[in-house]
């Protein structure tokens, strides 16, 4: 399996092919959308994706970690994760499943 990296110029190109807006206008668009997405999760809001599936910030609290090389045990002081729980939907797509809807 090779891995391929989708870019937000090619969202961009993907948004001009299907929707029709203009270059500058769909690039535009997928600031706008990612910017949203990046705040609102930046304020601690949980965004959910219709078939898509759901981000959230979590809180991890303070703990204490090894370092791999030493063995010696090293503070991991407290910290936001991003945490993505993917729709069945998506899913079911990703796993080659027929979606019922």
């Amino acid at each position: 399996m090779t891995e391929k990296t989708v870019t937000r110029a090619q969202l961009s190109e993907a948004v001009y092919q299907e929707v029709g807006l203009s270059r500058n206008e769909s690039a535009d668009l997928v600031e706008t959308v990612l910017n949203e997405i990046a705040d609102s999760l930046e304020r601690g809001e949980m965004v959910k994706i219709s078939s898509f599936g759901s981000f959230s910030v979590r809180q991890k609290g303070r703990r204490v970690g090894r370092n791999p090389k030493t063995g010696e045990e090293v503070p991991i002081l407290p910290r936001r994760v991003l945490v993505f729980r993917p729709s069945h939907v998506l899913k079911g797509r990703i796993n080659g499943e027929l979606s019922s809807e």
